[in-house]
């Protein structure tokens, strides 16, 4: 049991998963450093508010806090168009200039290539033509 479990502790795909996982944690930490350093001062600038989490309406006594969800939806426009960016864009691109053009098919076998001989020359007796 414990060596089926070291098993799949060390499958490469749940080290790959690990991995992703802490450093997807460590680049939204950089995100939100960079969204509360540079992006929220530029929407109080167009707004005048920095942050929408005070935003709420009450409707008979019950407080709906839509600022909270505002900032969590900004914070997630930013993070997409991020990682989009700088992260999708330049990955694609790299990955069209290492991309191999299609090669050429290689030839047929010498054997494949005789069949083909003999395909063509009994199609040629019986008058029907090169395949």
């Amino acid at each position: 049991m414990l060596r089926e479990f070291r098993d799949f502790v060390m499958r490469g795909n749940v080290v790959e998963l690990a991995v992703a996982v802490i450093i997807g944690a460590a680049f939204g930490a950089v995100i939100t450093a960079f969204t509360a350093a540079f992006i929220t001062p530029l929407i109080a600038l167009i707004v005048g508010k920095p942050d929408f989490g005070d935003l709420r309406f009450t409707i008979s006594g019950t407080v709906f806090p839509y600022g909270q969800f505002l900032n969590a939806l900004i914070s997630f426009l930013i993070i997409a168009a991020v990682v989009f960016f700088f992260v999708v864009r330049p990955m694609n691109a790299l990955m069209a200039r290492l991309k191999r053009p299609d090669e050429e098919p290689e030839a047929p076998s010498a054997e494949v290539a005789t069949l083909l001989e003999i395909r063509d020359l009994l199609a040629v007796q019986r008058g029907g033509g090169a395949a």
